[in-house]
């Protein structure tokens, strides 16, 4: 059952962070209800349930699954402000996660194990690292949508999306070297970062800027030394 709870929370990633562009997003929130993008959501939803499943006898699963997808999402719109969006944001992919497993439980009739098979083993990695990359960054998007950063870097010249793409593999990074029981290896790539960031933030003279980039390494290290113990728990009951 595990393996079906993994796939399902890795189909769950997919759906809402790798095959749900921005403009769906503002068009949800923009129309609600009415927003075609909510049901093409869902619907994309169901389709990688049924594909990472791929077996028709857990038709009711993805039901169930797909239904509490749209009643959460919709209740979400629904409540969502300008203030509450961030915490809206966490609370639902919350309640998704805590769906999936109550589905599997309630419909399989069996009880959550940690006796888990090769197969398990690397669902479990794959989803780790699934999360570490899109996920994880859209989570620190949200976290800072507090603070407008904007002001202070819109007359710095970057690479489109760099910021992001140097997030995902740092984390990924550390995740490697955590499982290879490489620590020092992430003391180094904490360093060398820093060392790099040196004259961006010398060059700025801006303390904001300055604290920005600080807790947004320390949040981008934090998540994935977390996922990267957890991971290795979790492995351990195998």
């Amino acid at each position: 059952m595990t393996a079906i709870i993994l796939k399902l929370i890795l189909a769950h990633l997919i759906g809402d962070f790798f095959l749900q562009p921005r403009k769906w997003v503002k068009d949800k929130a923009k129309h609600k209800l009415k927003s075609i993008w909510l049901y093409v959501h869902i619907l994309i939803h169901v389709i990688l349930m049924l594909l990472f499943l791929w077996d028709l006898s857990l038709w009711k699963l993805v039901v169930v699954i797909g239904t509490a997808h749209f009643v959460i999402d919709t209740l979400k719109l629904i409540l969502q402000t300008k203030r509450t969006e961030r915490l809206l944001f966490f609370i639902d992919q919350l309640l998704h996660i805590i769906s999936i497993i109550a589905a599997v439980i309630i419909i399989t009739g069996e009880s959550i194990t940690l006796n888990w098979g090769l197969t398990s083993k690397y669902l479990l990695l794959i989803t780790c690292s699934v999360f570490l990359t899109m996920p994880t960054s859209i989570i620190m998007k949200t976290i800072f949508n507090k603070w407008n950063i904007s002001k202070l870097t819109k007359n710095s010249e970057s690479l489109k999306d760099a910021g992001k793409y140097i997030g995902i593999l740092e984390r990924l990074l550390v995740f490697i070297f955590i499982l290879v029981n490489h620590w020092e290896a992430v003391g180094f790539l904490i360093t060398a970062k820093s060392v790099f960031r040196f004259g961006d933030l010398t060059a700025a003279k801006e303390r904001k800027l300055t604290e920005y980039i600080l807790i947004g390494t320390l949040i981008s290290f934090g998540i994935a030394i977390v996922i990267s113990l957890l991971y290795l728990y979790l492995l351990s009951y195998v």
